[in-house]
């Protein structure tokens, strides 16, 4: 296999011979390694298509952004999760919540916790996914030196449903990439410039959409009282914060439903820090 882009030591871009473009993992894959050379097939830990048209690239950046240990864990921790539910063996699924758990490890270690409200709805709304995400805490949690929070379970099965809807009902992933080109239109006039769409930052923004839709879809919106937040986000990004404002606009026109203020303050924070990043 040819190499195309490499992104660090352990993480390169590559054509397959069937021709679709793979991001490989591997200790030192990607060391002095330069575009055009043939990958070393010894060397190759693991292979992550892109589905759903993800950009190759942008996924390419995220993996290699996630350090390898933590790939590892979340493929194990979400074997051990199929024992309990059947879970897509997909590769958006696997790197999103390898990237999540990754964060949250990080979160702990610094002693930072965040709370989730939605558990009594996730346990309503999705028990078998939330059965499965405890599973795969606890399988996470008993291969590290720290504990994550039971609540994390939440966050788990919300990627789970998340995965659910993106291969199943292919209308509700047309309407939400319809809406997604509509919302890169409206940045786009706001900040009088294009909006790079290839970079984690918007990555993630789209995933905050994503999880956005199935708490619309289920009436379970984000609605935890962040007054005191909101505040200071439309304070230190008043542009960013007008903005959302009018992706508010789009996403209730489309929705046929009213966004609460957390929603919007929290489609500020991606915002902010996903133009931040396209800026430099």
């Amino acid at each position: 296999m040819e190499i195309l882009r490499v992104f660090n030591n352990n993480v390169v871009l590559s054509r397959d011979p069937s021709g679709r473009e793979v991001i490989l993992t591997g200790r030192g894959l990607g060391f002095q390694a330069r575009p055009g050379q043939m990958v070393d097939p010894s060397k190759v830990l693991r292979t992550f298509i892109p589905e759903d048209g993800r950009d190759p690239d942008n996924l390419g950046a995220m993996v290699a952004a996630i350090p390898p240990e933590h790939l590892l864990l979340t493929e194990q921790a979400l074997e051990a999760g199929r024992s309990e539910m059947h879970i897509p063996g997909s590769t958006v699924l696997s790197v999103a919540l390898a990237d999540h758990l990754s964060f949250a490890i990080k979160r702990r270690r610094m002693g930072l916790d965040f709370d989730y409200p939605l558990r009594v709805e996730v346990s309503h709304l999705y028990p078998a996914e939330l059965k499965a995400a405890q599973c795969i805490l606890q399988f996470v949690n008993s291969h590290l030196d720290i504990v994550l929070h039971d609540d994390e379970a939440v966050a788990i099965a919300l990627h789970l449903v998340n995965a659910g809807f993106a291969t199943g009902d292919l209308s509700y992933t047309y309407q939400m990439t319809g809406v997604f080109a509509q919302l890169f239109e409206v940045m786009e006039q706001a900040y009088g410039r294009p909006v790079d769409r290839n970079t984690v930052n918007a990555a993630r923004f789209i995933t905050h959409l994503r999880y956005f839709f199935v708490r619309a879809n289920s009436g379970k919106q984000l609605e935890e009282g962040a007054g005191k937040l909101r505040a200071v986000v439309m304070d230190s990004y008043p542009k960013a914060y007008a903005t959302a404002l009018k992706l508010q606009a789009v996403l209730e026109l489309r929705l046929g439903e009213p966004l609460t203020g957390d929603e919007v303050t929290y489609l500020t924070l991606h915002l902010a820090r996903m133009v931040d990043e396209d800026r430099a």
